[in-house]
């Protein structure tokens, strides 16, 4: 998928050392509930499972050919916060410190939600972002997606206790 300051393609191997040098920051992982990266070998290892997952994808800048971020589509039998029915998907992302504000998280949302309603058939898109994570919401607005309730108390992949937010877009929107 390409928009027009991205590419959206598969993970590889070789985005390792890349991959780490944005998901390492402080501020990054912990906002999406999960810990900063310690290592290349620990980002070679995300990409090699978590990443491998159908409808991954590494947000890439046409202008540099490096990995910024990532995005993805995940459906009801993976790993996903919203409880979906049938036809339905949570959209995930993140993007490197350097990148927030910029617009690149929304034009990778578009073309997944693009892919998600065009290509995969599905009637709803979820995302979810945890209290105090503005930038995450405002994406999911610009891109169309509306609030449709909040859990409070929920554990994050971190173990912690937080709020959880989340947004639906439905096929129509």
């Amino acid at each position: 998928m390409e928009t027009a300051r991205v590419l959206l393609r598969r993970w590889t191997v070789a985005d390792a050392e890349a991959l780490f040098k944005y998901a390492s920051h402080p501020e990054v992982g912990p906002a999406a509930g999960w810990p900063p990266h310690s290592s290349v070998a620990e980002s070679l290892e995300i990409i090699q499972t978590v990443f491998s997952a159908p409808e991954v994808y590494a947000i890439v800048l046409k202008e540099t050919g490096e990995p910024v971020g990532s995005c993805g589509i995940m459906f009801a039998d993976g790993v996903h916060s919203a409880a979906m029915g049938e036809c339905e998907a949570e959209i995930g992302y993140w993007i490197g410190r350097p990148y927030w504000g910029l617009g690149i998280t929304t034009e990778a949302v578009l073309a997944l939600k693009e892919r998600a309603f065009a290509d995969l058939g599905m009637r709803a898109l979820w995302i979810g972002h945890y209290d105090g994570n503005h930038g995450s919401r405002r994406v999911a607005e610009k891109c169309g997606f509306v609030y449709h309730h909040t859990e409070p108390a929920k554990e994050s992949p971190l173990g912690d206790i937080r709020t959880e937010h989340f947004l639906v877009c439905r096929f129509d929107c």
